[in-house]
């Protein structure tokens, strides 16, 4: 592939990627760290892991709805460049 902003267009790739999985190693751990110190009992079981549990799925459902809405962004962005050339 030598079409012209190829170099850009991965570029770009790897700055999502690496910042999405900054962002999705936040979303596994943080959470876990603080969780019993923020934890609190309901019926006898540390609600704090639950919640921290829920979280992270909720995050991680939105590291991929913004992975590939930015990657479908960046495609068609491209493509109008390849087009034009």
């Amino acid at each position: 592939m030598t079409e012209p902003g190829h170099g850009d267009y991965w570029r770009r790739t790897r700055r999502l990627t690496a910042g999405l999985l900054l962002a999705w190693a936040l979303v596994a751990f943080v959470p876990v760290v603080f969780a019993r110190e923020l934890s609190v009992e309901l019926f006898g079981w540390p609600l704090a892991f639950w919640l921290a549990s829920q979280g992270a799925l909720l995050g991680f459902c939105a590291i991929v709805i913004v992975y590939a809405r930015r990657m479908r962004r960046l495609d068609e962005e491209f493509a109008e460049r390849a087009d034009r050339s």
